[in-house]
């Protein structure tokens, strides 16, 4: 997400005062979009302006989107005037959501979108068109070109009464790829992609699979909080993660470059152990338990010998859970995530990522048909990956205790529950701050309730 333009400092005001250390937990950036659409997936049950889910209407012009109010419908009107003929023209079939928000940054800029700016410091700011655009790496790549083809006609299609609205391919293309490479998946509190917006602010700031900062939201308002202490705020040295991280340094850099043109440099995609421990076996001698390469003629810890029944057996089964897993990437089924994990244990390491992903696949699972005890098991496992690949301070790590604890005050076992939730609360204060949400309305309320029973079953002994 860098820029066309050089800027000449990044931490630099007027004043001469040494600037202050950042402390992990700290909020070092708020950003309104600069444009925003909700997926279409979520328009009949979400606003498309504050994206709260819950009873919605529909705007009675295009009957395309909906609002929540009227607040909300006459906030969003100065942006919605604009694209809602387009959407009744097209209304009632699904507008893409990649073209709805390339109308959107069209109309943004024909009215006025070129001179807004968004800051990332006092002094420091980026307008849409700081933002690179990749347009010689997209001129050269079949499958954005043939993707902005397929736009363009939609786009054409949807303003043919007002055809002067639609650029030319050239500055479409343009547009197009500052949208690919700058843009941000709005998450709800659950960690669910709802929305695609661009800020131009935060867009200052660089990938690492090593992060010292993320990225949350408050509805389409974006958060940008420190999970590690710093200095001072140097955002060329501020890294957030573009991806999930919850791949191979293989994949990770496979990502990065088909979707942002860039090789990941970082120390954990440089680093050849880490690709080893993240596809490891482990060891054939149960007592020993190490990760081990099949490769390897023995274990480098024990001297247990690898034999070429063992690596059939890792490589066979390494094939069926890659293929089970893409297979169940929109629903996970239970029952063939325990087929993967039975035929996974005494063969891959339990940090193996495979396993860890299958471990991930099988908890949402078994809590999608009421499983409790399973989905208990399997997101007790799954705590150690999740520490290990997603680090000590990410959401999802907070978010993974919080269902735990959910789990257990479901099950009755509220002294458990209280640690998880304790253990939510120290995570999810850094990445999404004390005052959001997530914390007021739904860990705090489970705290209380799970302190409450504690209290009642110690009174009953």
């Amino acid at each position: 997400m860098a820029t066309e333009t050089t800027t000449e400092s990044l931490t630099k005001t007027t004043s001469s005062k040494p600037l202050p250390a950042i402390k992990r937990g700290q909020r070092i950036l708020t950003e309104k979009p600069f444009a925003f659409v909700l997926k279409s997936k979520y328009r009949q049950q979400r606003c498309d302006n504050c994206l709260e889910e819950g009873k919605v209407r529909k705007c009675s012009n295009c009957r395309y989107v909906y609002y929540c109010n009227r607040a909300c419908q006459t906030q969003a009107w100065l942006m919605h005037k604009h694209e809602c003929p387009f959407l009744k023209r097209s209304y009632p079939r699904i507008v893409p959501d990649a073209a709805r928000m390339l109308c959107r940054l069209i109309l943004r800029l024909e009215h006025g979108g070129d001179l807004i700016r968004g800051y990332y410091t006092e002094h420091g700011s980026r307008k849409f068109r700081d933002l690179m655009s990749h347009y010689a790496e997209i001129k050269n790549d079949p499958k954005r070109l043939e993707h902005l083809e397929s736009l363009h006609a939609v786009l054409t299609d949807m303003m043919v009464d007002s055809p002067s609205t639609v650029p030319n391919k050239t500055e479409l293309m343009s547009i197009y790829g500052r949208l690919i490479t700058n843009g941000f998946n709005i998450l709800d509190g659950e960690m669910n992609s709802i929305a695609t917006a661009i800020y131009l602010g935060v867009s200052i700031t660089d990938h690492s699979c090593q992060p010292n900062a993320v990225a949350t939201f408050e509805g389409n308002e974006l958060h940008i909080y420190a999970i590690e202490d710093m200095p001072c705020l140097d955002w060329s040295k501020i890294f957030i993660s573009y991806i999930d991280l919850l791949n191979t340094p293989e994949q990770r850099r496979l990502d990065l470059k088909e979707h942002y043109y860039f090789l990941c440099v970082c120390s954990k995609c440089t680093d050849r152990q880490e690709q080893r421990e993240m596809e490891a076996a482990v060891c054939p001698f149960r007592k020993c338990g190490s990760s081990i390469n099949v490769k390897w003629t023995h274990c480098r810890n024990c001297q247990a010998g690898i034999t070429p029944k063992l690596r059939n057996t890792y490589n066979e089964v390494m094939a069926m859970t890659k293929h089970h897993l893409e297979s169940m990437k929109d629903v996970a089924y239970l029952d063939v995530c325990k087929v993967c994990l039975d035929k996974q244990t005494g063969v891959l390491h339990p940090l193996n990522v495979w396993h860890v992903k299958t471990l991930d696949a099988a908890f949402e699972a078994a809590i999608e048909v009421g499983k409790w005890p399973e989905a208990l098991n399997y997101g007790q496992q799954l705590l150690q990956g999740f520490r290990k690949y997603n680090g000590p301070w990410h959401p999802l790590l907070g978010l993974l205790h919080m269902k735990l604890g959910k789990i257990q005050l479901y099950e009755g076992q509220c002294k458990e529950a209280m640690h998880h939730f304790e253990e939510a609360r120290r995570i999810l204060c850094v990445t999404h701050g004390r005052e959001h949400r997530l914390i007021g309305e739904q860990l705090l309320p489970l705290v209380q309730q799970a302190q409450m029973e504690l209290q009642q079953q110690m009174y009953r002994q």
